[in-house]
């Protein structure tokens, strides 16, 4: 399968510039990240892909939307490969607001309020990311499948650190990562 971070966020474009948290809830991308978005949907479009699934951050499914377009392929919502929580942009958008921004996607599998109340441990991603890579690993089709995601949970399936827009394979019947560095 392939994972793919999403593009340039307004959170990442302040963060990289100050290393501090500027308090933006469930950010949008920005131009640069939508042209990031639609260079991935061009990079990608040789690759097979059948499936898409994407983190309910708006940053993911901005991401998602000209791959999508470009490939002709469905959209599946699925809080498991969401971002870890530990900053504002990691508080998400209510599932009824998600449901009005994005119609033609089906948010009825994930809970109203889907990302955790407080911050996340590292540990909790891991362990989400083994849960996702079993139940990736448990489909006969599995590569066919593009995961837009974030850096967090992207370290936890594969240890690699990847940049906005960066996409990456990975086989979730391979060993997960012996060890994660989590220092940005």
């Amino acid at each position: 399968m392939i994972l793919l971070r999403h593009g340039q966020s307004e959170f990442n474009l302040h963060f990289t510039a100050t290393r501090r948290d500027p308090g933006i809830v469930d950010p949008r991308l920005t131009k640069l990240g939508h042209e990031q978005a639609a260079q991935a949907a061009e990079a990608i479009r040789a690759e097979g892909i059948r499936r898409i699934i994407v983190s309910p951050y708006t940053r993911a499914l901005e991401t998602a939307a000209p791959v999508a377009r470009a490939l002709g392929v469905p959209i599946f919502v699925n809080p498991i490969v969401r971002e870890r929580y530990a900053f504002t942009c990691d508080v998400g958008s209510p599932r009824t607001e998600l449901a009005m921004a994005w119609p033609d996607h089906d948010f009825s599998a994930i809970d109203e309020v889907w990302w955790p109340p407080i911050e996340e441990p590292a540990q909790s991603v891991v362990d989400r990311a083994a849960l996702f890579r079993a139940e990736m690993a448990a489909l006969p089709d599995w590569s066919d499948t593009l995961v837009v995601s974030h850096w967090g949970f992207i370290l936890a399936m594969t240890g690699t650190k990847v940049t906005n827009g960066q996409w990456l394979r990975c086989d979730p019947t391979a060993a997960a990562p012996a060890e994660i560095s989590w220092r940005h």
